[in-house]
């Protein structure tokens, strides 16, 4: 054979690692056909034998099986393609796997019963399409007879999550736990009522989104005093409500309060409705799932503003 070294399989086995039962079982599929025999019999193997089975090896261990490894070995498709090809399997794969773990990390949190992480394990495998359906769904019955409202679309892309192609594990049990929120019924009849009547609150020539108007007015004005430890009932909070009801009273599009106990009424009664931990819990995986900061929690200043509304309204 031209003075080429040649090796026994236990020649092979032991420079490659493999065993001879292995090596064997790949020459007997022609996967590393045998250079020569001996006299005895014998298969004896040349150097390119070593180099077949250690890229076999490296294959086998990334996953690859026997026919694929074949035609890489045998040059009628490239490393390169299969490479590529076998990556984008392990994506899939990976983020299956990370699917699972978010999934079984939120029935060990919450300790699920079998049919919430039955009902979970399908929320995460939606497809991007269904996931955009379901939220479609939600979002149309929580603003339901407002699609011609100026502050539909901004209100509604404010309120849609959109989880990565690659997600993290903890926006994965974002995604289950606002998907499973979504479908609260309750929750979906309080988010719509509160749309109808902000939306009734809505100034003629006011475009913009009231539910932020209004929260981020209330957030602005209140916190000092909440962090000054002013109380609702006190005299030290009377600028603040006169403030708040002036800034809803512009919303209304009213120039100034012409029924102070009356739109006192009107506006705790909007402060306490917004005042629902399934809005704050909603707003909060939101801000997960698409990265974004976390928001502020509402309830301290609303629950203040509310009960300092209502010991200004006389009673009757």
């Amino acid at each position: 054979m031209n003075g080429e070294k040649l090796y026994s399989i236990g020649d092979l086995a032991r420079r490659t690692g493999l065993t001879v039962k292995a090596i064997r079982f790949y020459a007997d599929t022609g996967i590393v056909p045998a250079t020569d025999r001996t006299p005895a019999g014998y298969r004896r193997y040349g150097a390119d034998a070593i180099a077949r089975l250690e890229l076999l090896r490296t294959l086998r261990e990334l996953g690859i099986d026997l026919a694929t490894i074949r035609k890489v070995i045998d040059r009628d498709v490239s490393l390169t393609d299969v490479a590529a090809t076998h990556a984008e399997a392990l994506d899939v794969q990976i983020r299956v796997l990370r699917q699972r773990r978010a999934v079984l990390a939120a029935v060990v949190r919450r300790g699920s019963t079998p049919q919430e992480m039955d009902l979970m394990h399908k929320l995460a495998r939606l497809s991007e399409a269904e996931r955009n359906r379901l939220i479609d769904d939600f979002l149309g019955a929580v603003f339901d007879g407002l699609r011609d409202h100026p502050a539909f679309a901004a209100v509604t892309r404010s309120l849609t999550p959109e989880l990565p192609d690659d997600p993290e594990p903890e926006q994965i049990e974002a995604w289950v736990e606002l998907a499973e929120l979504s479908q609260d019924r309750a929750f979906r009849t309080t988010l719509h009522g509160m749309a109808q009547d902000l939306a009734v609150d809505r100034a003629p020539d006011d475009a913009t989104g009231l539910p932020r108007i209004l929260a981020e007015a209330v957030r602005a004005l209140v916190t000092p005093a909440l962090e000054a430890g002013i109380a609702p009932d006190s005299a030290e909070a009377e600028p603040i409500i006169t403030g708040l009801a002036a800034h809803y009273a512009r919303i209304l599009g009213c120039s100034a309060p012409h029924d102070t106990p009356a739109l006192y009424g009107r506006l705790a009664a909007r402060l306490a409705q917004m005042n629902d931990p399934r809005r704050d819990r909603y707003l909060s995986l939101l801000a997960v799932i698409n990265g974004w900061p976390a928001p502020g929690n509402l309830a301290p200043v609303l629950s203040w503003s509310a009960e300092a509304l209502r010991t200004r309204i006389p009673q009757q």
